[in-house]
């Protein structure tokens, strides 16, 4: 790998500042669109200034396996760091499914061996949905066939309900299709059983360390059984609505099913073999942790069952987490920063804890150091630990602070942040709460700009996917839907397939460039170029084209 090659381009004096506003997409001009309906002055202007464009946010331009799959923070920032499209987790285990090559692996068969051959049961721990950014049910169905074909006679399953990435109240849709699926396997004379589970954002899928006590409620639901205890998933879903009018999918307690006597059906025992068939990493690496580790401080487990434990990918390559993967994650190489680094640019990257690893961990390809510590500085702002519509401007203000500091010092040449608002708050569902972050983004942006015109340098905004764009689910005539009982509108809490801006930002520009004409919509992945032209570098010849080129 070799330093980048200066270009002849005319570079500036200052910075450049790559702004990402996590889940701010370009949708509908309507009220479902909570972006539209904010006010939001600052990204008016710049975006009615002649120097914007729009990014494929989601499907194949970020690697997904089809142009229907919503696009996620993580691969986003994956092509956002790489300047290329890999072909991310849904679509290799995909592959792996289809070629039978995730059944035919030594750890497979270590897997299978001891259930297979005793009353010892295998486990599968992951999100029951199919929306497709951390999990599907498609590939839970397929390791569960294997399961029966390879002799495993016990299989229990532990669901994490969604809501977030499927409409968040749709956990029975999934619950009854997985509950028919199983029963097939149970005529034929195997025990095939839900074992626990609980929301999502509650239960088990905490990253980035924001939370431990998530992770402990599902090890509590799990692993020991001790969670509050249910006759199914159903009775446990149903109940739960029924004492919190309107609470969502993913904010439901952790629950186990146990059998008449009040005993557990599925605890974690000695002997038995767990899979966390999750395919993302970043809600995957704390469970993982806590079944690998052998010394262990986030909690106490009470016991840490003797068992054979892998995930279905590796969530962390620097750090080898977890120690048993059944599918090889991508291989990204060559990052923007890492080209950077070993060409002496000073990085900057910032969020709060909810989006730091976005801007570090996946915009580095999946990498957890840093490329050079000498010229390369992370800070990680502390999330909030409320649901996220309760305090919908989250920690902006706070990163806002932070660039305007690292911006006066004049320390970096590149400095990368992002505003979490748009996501997070987007993902709860609520309306009037997006429409406050999107006006609280759209403030800190405003306050950016004048320190980053005083510096010299350039600013590019854009986002990694949509979220708030979309804030109702939509029929196929355009028109909003509605619960059939009450008639209210179904709110979107999943992110969408819209487009992304991309926004330059640039007070010394004298019609030197201009925004590249494309034959086909260019993506996220065209961002790093892009950086690299305004750095005064030439892209790598393996980047895809920057969005500008000389007028």
């Amino acid at each position: 790998m070799e330093k980048l090659r200066p270009s002849k381009w005319p570079t500036r004096n200052g910075p450049v500042v790559l702004i990402i506003m996590d889940g701010i997409g370009i949708g509908r001009k309507d009220d479902t669109n909570a972006f539209f309906a904010a006010r939001t002055p600052c990204l008016d202007r710049l975006m009615a200034g002649g120097m914007m464009t729009t990014l494929r946010a989601h499907g194949t331009a970020v690697g997904l396996p089809g142009d229907d799959d919503m696009g996620n923070s993580e691969v986003g920032h994956n092509a956002l760091g790489a300047g290329r499209i890999f072909d991310q987790g849904a679509k290799l285990v995909n592959a792996a499914v289809a070629s039978g090559s995730l059944f035919g692996s030594e750890l497979w068969r270590r897997l299978v061996s001891r259930p297979s051959s005793t009353e010892a049961a295998l486990h599968l721990v992951g999100l029951l949905s199919d929306g497709n950014v951390h999990s599907h049910i498609d590939h839970l169905f397929a390791l569960v066939s294997a399961c029966r074909r390879d002799g495993v006679r016990r299989v229990r399953v532990h669901i994490l309900l969604d809501g977030r990435d499927v409409p968040e109240t749709s956990a029975l849709t999934y619950v009854d299709r997985l509950e028919e699926f199983l029963s097939g396997f149970v005529r034929d004379g195997n025990d095939y059983r839900i074992a626990s589970g609980g929301g999502r954002m509650v239960t088990t899928m905490d990253r980035y360390e924001a939370d431990w006590s998530i992770v402990r409620r599902g090890w509590e639901a799990h692993v020991l059984g001790s969670a509050r205890k249910f006759k199914s998933a159903r009775e446990a879903i149903e109940t739960f609505r029924a004492e919190e009018t309107g609470i969502a999918d993913q904010y439901l307690p952790a629950f186990t099913i146990a059998d008449g006597s009040g005993t557990p059906v599925g605890p974690v025992l000695d002997g038995d073999s767990v899979i966390l068939f999750n395919f993302r990493g970043d809600r995957a690496i704390q469970l993982s942790r806590a079944f690998d580790e052998e010394v262990f401080n986030p909690f106490d487990r009470v016991r840490r069952p003797d068992v054979i434990f892998a995930g279905m990918m590796e969530y962390d390559g620097d750090l080898k987490i977890p120690k048993n993967y059944l599918v090889r994650p991508p291989s990204i190489d060559r990052s923007i920063s890492e080209y950077l680094a070993l060409s002496g640019c000073r990085q900057y990257a910032v969020s709060e804890t909810q989006k730091f690893g976005h801007v570090t961990y996946f915009w580095n390809g999946n990498r957890s150091g840093r490329f050079d510590e000498k010229i390369e500085t992370y800070e990680e702002i502390p999330s909030d630990r409320v649901q996220f519509d309760q305090r919908p401007w989250m920690k902006a203000a706070e990163i806002t602070d932070s660039v305007l500091g690292a911006l006066k010092g004049g320390l970096y040449d590149f400095l990368r942040l992002n505003y979490a608002n748009g996501d997070m708050v987007g993902h709860t569902g609520d309306f009037h709460s997006s429409v406050i972050a999107a006006e609280t983004v759209d403030l800190c942006i405003a306050r950016l700009l004048p320190s980053i015109a005083a510096s010299g340098g350039t600013a590019l905004i854009t986002a990694d996917h949509g979220n708030i764009d979309q804030m109702y689910e939509l029929a196929a005539d355009g028109s909003i839907k509605t619960e059939k009982m009450t008639g209210h509108s179904l709110n979107k809490t999943s992110h969408t397939l819209n487009p992304v801006p991309f926004i330059i930002y640039d007070p010394s520009f004298a019609g030197e460039y201009r925004l590249r004409a494309f034959s086909e919509p260019p993506g996220l992945a065209n961002v790093a170029a892009t950086i690299l032209r305004f750095l005064g570098y030439e892209p790598p010849e393996e980047y895809l084209p920057a969005l500008i080129e000389r007028a």
